[in-house]
Order: C-alpha cells, then structure tokens, then sequence
C-alpha cells in the first residue's frame, strides 16, 4: 500500500510539473507573440527590398497552414500583398533598390506573372533589381530575367529546357493486385480517370495539353525575350538542345549578366547605394517592409468592397486554411451579404475543383447574393478549373489571367472493385444477405451490377447536365449543346477561355475590384478580404489545446518543400467521396 501512494505522489507531481513547465513555455512564447504583434518594423535609410522567397505563397495573406510556435512565420504574405508591397517601393524613398535572392518560388505561373508584373512596374522608377541564385529553375528564371543584373554562381546553372506534363497511370499495378477500378465520367476531355483504365493518354487528353503547354512556353519564351532581348527562336534552341548547362553557358548566351558568389553581389550593391566596402547592408524583408504601413488603408471609409480568396481544393464540410470547404464558405458568403455596407463581392478562384456537391451549394450561395443585387465579379488565379469554374459561373463578370487554366466543365466517379484482391489474393470471402438488389449499395467486395452501373451512369449525366446548365444560364449561350461544345472537361487558357465565352476580360484581381466597384456605383470604397485569418495568439492556443487540425500538413510541407503539391494532388484522389469536378494533373516547368 505505502508504495501506491508513493507511486500514485510522484505520478501527480510529475503532472503538475509538467503543466507548469507547459504554462512557463506558453507564457513565455504568448509574450513573445504579444511582444511581436505590438512592434512595428522600421524602413532603414537606402534601403534594399530583399525578395527571398522561400515559402509558400498563398493567394490571401496567412491564408495556409502555419506553426504558431515558430515565431520567426507570423506573416506569410499573400501574393497581392507582396505586389502591393512592391509597387509601393517604388514611390518610396526609402527603398533604392531590390534584390531578388532566388533558389525557388513555390507558386503557379499566374501568380508569377503577377509579381513579375509589379516588378517591372516597380523598374518604372528608375530604380534597380538584382537577382542571385546558386541555380535557377525555368520558373525561377522568369522571375529573375526582369533584373537589371542578373547573377549566376559559378557553380551554378539554369534549367532552361521547356515544358511538360507528367502523369503517371496505374492501371497494369491494380491489374496485378486485382483491382478493377470502375469509372463513370462525362465529357471525352476529362482525363482524371484515365490513370485508372489506360496505360497512356488518350489522343483528347493529349491534344489538350499539347496545346496548352505549348501555349503556356510560348508566354515564358516571349517574357524572356522581351526583357532579355534575346530572339524567341534562339531561346526555343537553347532549351531544346538543352544549351544551358554550366554558368558560363548562360553568360555567353546572354541569359545572366554576372557570374559570381552571393559575396559579390553584396558589394555591388554597396557600391551601388554609397556604403563603404565593410558596412552593413540595410535590408529590409518584405514581409516587415509590408507591416511597416508602406502600404495603408482607409478605415474611415464606409462602402466596402468583399474579396473572398477561395483557394485550394474544394470539399465537403469545414475547412482549414488553403481549403475550401462548403460549409465554411457558405457561412462566409452569408456574412458578406448581411453586412449592408458591403456593395460588391469579388471572389479570387484559385483552384482545381474537387466535390461537385460541394461546389454546387458554394454556387447557390453565391447567386443568392447575385440575386439580391450585390454586384459578384470574379478573378480566376492560376486555377480555376471543373468545380473552381463551377463556383465562378455564377458572376456578373469573369477576369481571367492569360494563362489561368480553366474550364474542365466535366465530371467523374470512381468505385474501385477488389473483389479479386480479396478472394483471390489474400483469401477473404464475403456472404451476405439482403432485402433487395440494391441493399448492400456500393462495395469494394462486389462488382457493380448492370443495373447499378446505368443507375451510376445516369447519376454522373445528371451531375454533368446540372454542370452545363449552369454554365449556360450563367455565360448566355443559346443551348446546352453549345456549352458542351466548349465543355466535356476540356481545360483551356485565360486567353482562349476569352474567345469562346467562359470568361468576359483578361486582367488582374485590381481590374476585377475596379470592375465591381463600376457595378456597384462606388467611387469610394475600402476592400475587405475573406477568409478572416486567425492571429498567432489564437493559433497558438488551439495547438495547445489540441483543437488545430493542421501540424500533420505543416510538417510535409516542411519535409517536402516544392515537392508538396505532387503528395496534395495524391492525397486528394485518395480521399475523393462522390462525384468529383476536379483538375487531374500539374504543369511542371
């Protein structure tokens, strides 16, 4: 008994000194933040802007899995912020020049083009950009090519070879663990499923990309060369000889204009500003250069304008940031249209689809705004494909980018059959009694019936009629043969998408506010961004709590870097329920 308790004594005292040590680190760490959140960075004299990019870029600011216990990642500027952030140094005095320190961007080529716009916006005054990479990747390279200088280490290189599309197919390995995957799609373009069933593209599938990729390097080639002034055909040559391999090869070629280590780029820049060789250099990120208030707001004007960023895969339920789960969205949109000082809505669409009941109730909410007079316009993003595209339909305007991937107005449903895989392969068999044909509804154990398979294929059809008749409600074509035309999960560019209807302009988020604010009759007015982001203090809570659902995403995030959109795309095929208006593939340049 004595030992119980002297058992039971040090259990609870080593509790309690646990929760202490806990309550020690959480204040100390809540102080911190608090410390953090009051503090205001201040813009050094002849300041240089340093562009590292070394973390994800979300559409919105914050908008994305962080860890509130890294005080160091507070601020995870959103693509439009850092734009802003940009095209305000170049009227400030403050800031002389920017360098871009390159080893890679994780974002799509729209959102590049983005900031490589406010970039050469920023050129406008006069003002210099340097860029330095140990090696640039082609999407790291687009970004630099707008320096004034451009720095290669000598070590380095450019993997300067063009384009393409990857996609890996399944089929022979389910064959071999037997499992038929049964698939039901609609639209001849929509390719998703075709990893399944086929060992190889379709001739549609292979059509489309060929035409999209090409489209998409011939806008990467063309930027090159206009800033670089370097012949297209030329530049056509060095990536399909694979020319660029070490870093003189690229001086030659005139694609960088110095090679050297970071160490010289420095001085440079020293020498540029005035400092002595040995000063410091007064840099400034763009985060803290953000938070300095270079770029304001108005609070005291009333008339708002609602910018809703919905970015990410589309499902069911609530979501987390860079989610878009329906039921968070609709109580979001429900917000907006209650708030009587909100005189327009434009929703930023960055994404490749996903459930197709999801996207449709996002859709219903969006037009009962519509249809309570609220202006709704949209900015597509480097995304805005199947049910991205479903949600955006219901607009009074569409602004896409020129190389926004759209459309992929189609949809799929797979069911995967491992009936073989479990009697054959690993001996398991399955009886089972039931009071109809269709009792035991859909199971891996069983092969869908005749009758199921018509009942599916007419579910599918309907889903994909709904889809259409959508679309031409919404995009005033004369017939659902005429949408189907443009439709069958084809994906087209913001350019082409232009030419046949599924999209009125091409231009940016700003256009598209400008636009609403037309529409809406407001020539003052403030923008207000959803989602809200919640503040470091709140996230760190629910992680001490236990309530936060994200440290397993922060960590592969971590773990993979660029590499983390392949496992996103993975995990949601794995985790697809019911029928899907979803993107199949990633462009990889």
């Amino acid at each position: 008994m004595r030992s119980f308790f002297q058992f039971l004594f040090a259990s609870c005292l080593g509790t309690i000194l646990a929760v202490v040590v806990l309550a020690i680190i959480g204040s100390l760490s809540l102080g911190r933040l608090a410390t953090m959140s009051e503090s205001t960075p201040s813009v050094p004299k002849n300041a240089v802007l340093w562009l590292p990019f070394d973390q994800e870029i979300p559409e919105r600011t914050n908008n994305l899995s962080m860890n509130p216990i890294d005080l160091s990642q507070q601020k995870i500027l959103g693509v439009h912020d850092i734009c802003r952030a940009i095209e305000a140094a170049g009227e400030d005095e403050r800031i002389q020049s920017i360098l871009l320190d390159l080893e890679s961007i994780n974002v799509g080529q729209a959102s590049l083009d983005l900031i490589r716009s406010s970039l050469l916006r920023y050129q406008e005054s006069g003002k210099p950009i340097y860029a330095y990479g140990d090696y640039y990747s082609q999407k790291t390279y687009h970004l630099a090519s707008v320096a004034d200088e451009i720095y290669l280490n000598p070590m380095g290189s450019i993997d300067f070879r063009g384009y393409s599309a990857v996609i890996p197919f399944f089929k022979e390995m389910l064959d071999k663990v037997g499992v038929d995957m049964q698939v039901f799609s609609a639209g001849k373009f929509k390719s998703a499923t075709e990893p399944y069933w086929r060992t190889d593209m379709s001739e549609e599938n292979r059509l489309q990309l060929r035409q999209f990729i090409d489209t998409l390097y011939q806008h990467y080639l063309t930027d090159i060369s206009t800033v670089r002034e370097i012949p297209v055909g030329d530049l056509h040559q060095m990536a399909d000889e694979y020319l660029i391999r070490q870093a003189e090869d690229a001086k030659q070629r005139g694609l960088v204009d110095q090679i050297g280590y970071k160490q010289e780029v420095l001085v440079d820049l020293r020498e540029a500003i005035g400092l002595e060789e040995d000063a410091k250099l007064p840099t400034i990120t763009v985060e803290d250069y953000f938070q300095s208030g270079a770029v304001k707001s108005d609070y005291t004007i009333k008339d708002k304008i609602a910018v809703v960023y919905a970015e990410g895969n589309i499902l069911s339920g609530e979501s987390e940031p860079g989610e878009i789960g329906d039921k968070t969205y609709i109580k979001m949109l429900r917000e907006v249209r209650k708030d009587k000082r909100v005189k327009a809505l434009v929703l930023r669409v960055n994404s490749p689809g996903g459930s197709a009941l999801a996207s449709d109730n996002i859709w219903h909410e969006i037009k009962v705004i519509q249809d309570e007079g609220i202006p709704v316009v949209v900015s597509m993003g480097d995304y805005a494909a199947s049910g991205g595209y479903y949600i955006a339909c219901a607009s009074d305007s569409i602004f896409a980018q020129p190389n926004t991937l759209t459309g992929s107005i189609g949809v799929f449903f797979v069911i995967p059959d491992a009936s073989e895989l479990a009697n054959e392969r690993l001996g398991i068999t399955v009886d089972t009694i039931k009071t109809g044909q269709f009792a035991t509804g859909i199971s891996p154990f069983y092969p869908v019936s005749e009758k199921e398979r018509a009942i599916l294929e007419q579910s599918t059809d309907f889903i994909y009629q709904t889809f259409l008749t959508r679309v031409k409600d919404a995009r005033g074509y004369p017939d659902l043969e005429a949408v189907h035309e443009v439709a069958q999960g084809r994906v087209w560019t913001g350019v082409k998408a232009q030419e046949i209807g599924l999209v009125d302009e091409i231009g940016s988020l700003d256009e598209a506010v400008d636009a609403a604010a037309y529409l809406a009759g407001s020539e003052k007015y403030r923008l207000v961004e959803y989602p809200k982001i919640k503040d470091p203090l709140m996230l760190l809570l629910e992680e001490l709590q236990g309530t936060s659902k994200t440290v397993n995403a922060r960590l592969l995030r971590a773990e993979l870097g660029e590499y983390y959109p392949y496992f996103e795309q993975v995990k949601s095929m794995m985790e697809q329920k019911g029928v899907q208006a979803r993107l199949p593939y990633l462009i990889e340049y």
